[in-house]
């Protein structure tokens, strides 16, 4: 597995190194073909997660306590800082200054036909369709259902922490033992892997770009680079303290720390209009969800937006929810889905209301203060642009440069935990293994910064074509996590009778599959 995943990254390097144009010209094909013939599936995917996650939640089958323990391990403010932080990564400042933006000066075609570009009108919408980006049916595949199956495989059968066991309603034990069990671990690291690299270098760009608007420092490949190894140090020291410190300590501080500019922006800043436009644009979102959610009138800008994020959630859905079954234990479905696809997003909404809605408010009263260095110097030069608006701009961009940093390093921890527990199959990976990843990501993040911005772009891509796999295995979890759930209830007692032949279905079919497994080991 590790051989696979490993060998498939080092040909990409070497591809991307001898052959830049050629590999990103595959990749980009690749790209377009996932979306065109599976972005409606994605689609439904996300919204039939979602709504199994609702019914769960808010059904009987809520009370059921996940991994085989009576009491959760995590306060709750802890346990939220983790997953929102995890979840959101550098998006919450580059895409939360830069998106409204995006659809506000050019309207998407989900929204009414009659707004018109850079008008009042286009600020909810320009917001909603945002919402969407980062909204319930996309945070609901970070393991807001298919953590419920994990979990019930680990803590309670002794599974290994590894992404094949959201498949073992369908396989059972089979799948710890099978290379279709590799596999898929493969695909789901691979998935995770790319987007994270891709981060880190997208993040080497930005940052050194930032460092130059600011303090004047050159914007090259050398301070690139720098930037990355830096990150890359604090990462590492973060890696070897584990989840219970370094991982919580980052999640907190991330949290802490955007409340606080946060509640600086309101004060000092357009409040007023953010309040408003968090309101009016969720009334807009609300009323429409369902329309835009399943927009399919123009294929090439749902695959440049709407669909990218939804295929960017699912690539790395399987080793979120990991993550989520890691640090939910004890926890009811009730509490993870609420907290996974409901609070989350609205977390995620309110932040791009702050920094995005900024934007559109000083765009409005001045066209092309924001737009401008945005369609000249992409992402960061929004979020630079919004901040120097504001009273105290300088002091701001600083603290924004902070929370961006923080976001990242919280991600590549996350996530060097994550791969590191899918590897070795452990809920608690040694340090070593962390190291490695955080090292492994590191260094390949540098040597495609050293290739160019096309490598870069052409991984962030890559997972974009790993989310087709990876959303296939994770579509059996629809109608596989209620039959867990039913099981566990009927466990706990919150189900007393055995009504209907789900849990009976389910026990046989996984000691069918157990059975069948031993049969062909002793032949």
């Amino acid at each position: 597995m590790f051989l696979i995943s490993g060998g498939v990254l080092v040909l990409f390097v070497i591809m991307s190194s001898l052959f830049t144009t050629a590999t990103s010209d595959f990749v980009q094909k690749g790209f377009e073909l996932s979306i065109s013939y599976f972005g409606a599936f994605w689609q439904v995917l996300l919204l039939a997660t979602f709504a199994v996650g609702a019914v769960l939640a808010f059904s009987k089958y809520g009370r059921v306590r996940l991994g085989n323990a009576s009491k959760p391990e995590m306060s709750y403010f802890r346990w939220a800082a983790i997953v929102i932080t995890s979840g959101l990564g550098a998006g919450a400042i580059f895409w939360a200054a830069a998106e409204p933006m995006y659809y506000f000066i050019d309207v998407p075609p989900t929204m009414d036909s009659s707004i018109k570009d850079s008008s009042t009108a286009a600020i909810p919408a320009a917001m909603a369709q945002s919402f969407t980006s980062w909204g319930f049916t996309a945070w609901a595949v970070y393991g807001a259902v298919s953590g419920i199956i994990i979990m019930y495989a680990h803590y309670n059968k002794g599974m290994k922490m590894r992404p094949r066991t959201i498949l073992y309603p369908v396989f059972g034990e089979k799948i710890e033992h099978t290379k279709t069990g590799s596999m898929i671990d493969v695909f789901c690291i691979l998935g995770a892997v790319a987007g994270t690299i891709g981060t880190i270098g997208f993040f080497g760009f930005q940052f050194s770009y930032w460092l130059h608007s600011i303090f004047g420092i050159p914007d090259n490949i050398i301070t690139q680079v720098l930037s990355v190894a830096g990150l890359m140090v604090i990462v590492s020291i973060s890696a070897t303290t584990g989840i219970d410190k370094g991982i919580q300590f980052l999640s907190k501080l991330n949290i802490w720390l955007a409340i606080a500019l946060a509640v600086f922006i309101l004060l000092i800043g357009p409040g007023s209009f953010i309040i408003d436009t968090f309101i009016s644009s969720y009334g807009t979102y609300i009323t429409n969800f369902l329309e835009i959610s399943t927009f399919r009138g123009d294929n090439q800008w749902a695959g440049a937006w709407m669909l990218f994020f939804f295929g960017w959630f699912i690539g790395y859905g399987p080793l979120m929810a990991m993550l989520v079954a890691r640090v939910s234990k004890g926890r009811t479905i009730r509490e993870i889905f609420i907290l996974v696809s409901v609070v989350a997003a609205v977390v995620s909404h309110f932040w791009f209301s702050i920094l995005g809605g900024s934007g559109l408010f000083y765009e409005s009263k001045n066209n092309g203060s924001i737009s401008d260095p945005l369609s000249e110097n992409g992402l960061p030069a929004a979020v630079i642009s919004i901040a120097t608006q504001l009273p105290l701009g300088n002091v701001l961009v600083i603290a924004l440069l902070i929370l961006t940093l923080i976001f990242v390093i919280t991600t590549a921890d996350t996530m060097s935990y994550s791969i590191s527990m899918s590897v070795t199959g452990e809920g608690d990976p040694p340090k070593i293994i962390r190291l490695f990843w955080v090292a492994i990501m590191g260094v390949i993040s540098i040597i495609l910064i050293n290739i160019g911005e096309g490598s870069i772009s052409a991984i962030q891509s890559f997972i974009i074509v790993t989310a087709v796999p990876i959303s296939i295995i994770m579509l059996p979890v629809v109608w596989t996590a209620p039959k867990i759930a039913h099981k566990l209830a009927v466990e706990q007692n919150i189900v007393t009778t055995q009504s209907t032949d789900t849990v009976d279905d389910t026990d046989n079919l996984i000691k069918k599959s157990t059975t069948q497994h031993t049969e062909d080991n002793k032949h």
